[in-house]
């Protein structure tokens, strides 16, 4: 998680909402990691995780990342979720909650949704604290 929050006040630093993204194989290796570059690319869907899910996809040649697991600082919305359970994502840990915008543990809860064929191991709050004074910090200075 360490890395993810890197990568998320690397966003930070480029004005995009502080969110990062970390992919490890089966054996615990970092393959990807990323942070927000929305604004940078002009790109809706360029959130950290899809970000780092497509690079690690990339570096193993599949789209496919069986037994790998993904970190992230925040609850992935509904489009990153539905892009981890295509992934087949093993274990995904997040930091902060995300009540308005979530699609794990708030909003359609993707992986409960009959839509969704793979649902991997949740767990969630691993870093919370610094992933969300991250979050306020950057949305106060917005203001």
């Amino acid at each position: 998680m360490e890395l993810a929050l890197a990568e998320a006040e690397a966003a930070a630093a480029r004005g995009e909402v502080p969110v990062g993204a970390v992919v490890t194989g089966p054996d615990g290796r970092v393959l990807a990691s990323a942070g927000n570059r929305v604004e940078e690319l002009k790109d809706p869907s360029a959130h950290a995780e899809i970000l780092a899910l497509r690079a690690a996809g990339q570096l193993l040649g599949t789209p496919r990342l069986v037994g790998c697991d993904l970190w992230v600082t925040l609850e992935p919305c509904p489009m990153c979720a539905f892009a981890i359970a295509l992934a087949r994502i093993r274990r995904l840990y997040f930091g902060a909650e995300d009540p308005k915008m979530g699609g794990v543990e708030h909003g359609p809860r993707i992986f409960s949704s009959p839509s969704c064929h793979h649902r991997p191991e949740v767990y969630g709050g691993i870093g919370e604290r610094r992933a969300a004074d991250l979050l306020r910090a950057f949305f106060r200075n917005r203001r």
